[in-house]
């Protein structure tokens, strides 16, 4: 999961197909976009959002990615009153924002999370326990949302650089009908992937 990289998550590229068909698409704290390219490629429409426009620049004329220039954390939520047939959120974490997040989801849904978690501060950063879930906290909150979980993982990582990361697909609504056939990680189990 590296911050960096242009190249989109193994997860999120998994489960992009769960995304309704023509939905409009999430890409929260995008960075330079990696999952708003993704994602258009897939025909969906994209609102890509983060607070650093230079980053959001490199998104500049990709067909289908509308871009955003907005302070999640200190700011009003930018989303209030839209729903989306599909949320991504890779490599970021702000508690306040959980919420809100599957408020925006609408009523046929995919929500992609990724991101990392306690024990990733032996790596490096994110270290900070603000920017840390604790275990199966990805899971909790979806099940307390309603959602249906798909998948959802959690551990240490190798690659692309060494982590410790929760992973979540989860769905809404009619979205449920929609899942293909993929092999789903037992909610329980953690340890490595």
């Amino acid at each position: 999961m590296n911050c960096e990289s242009l190249e989109p998550s193994s997860w999120v590229r998994r489960f992009a197909p769960l995304v309704p068909a023509g939905g409009e698409v999430l890409d929260l704290a995008c960075g330079s976009g990696r999952h708003a390219r993704l994602l258009a490629g897939l025909g969906h429409r994209v609102e890509a959002v983060d607070r650093d426009a230079a980053a959001l620049a490199r998104l500049s004329g990709v067909a289908g990615v509308s871009v955003r220039v907005a302070d999640l954390e200190h700011a009003p939520w930018p989303y209030a009153g839209r729903r989306f047939a599909g949320i991504v959120v890779a490599n970021y974490l702000h508690r306040p924002l959980l919420p809100l997040i599957e408020g925006a989801l609408a009523d046929a849904a995919v929500l992609i999370y990724e991101t990392f978690m306690v024990g990733n501060e032996r790596f490096g950063r994110p270290s900070n326990p603000d920017f840390l879930l604790h275990p199966q906290e990805l899971l909790r909150v979806a099940q307390a949302a309603g959602l249906r979980i798909v998948a959802y993982e959690e551990g240490e990582v190798a690659q692309p650089r060494p982590a410790v990361v929760q992973r979540l697909c989860a769905v809404r609504g009619a979205a449920a009908r929609l899942l293909p056939a993929i092999a789903v990680a037992s909610p329980g189990a953690g340890g490595a992937f």
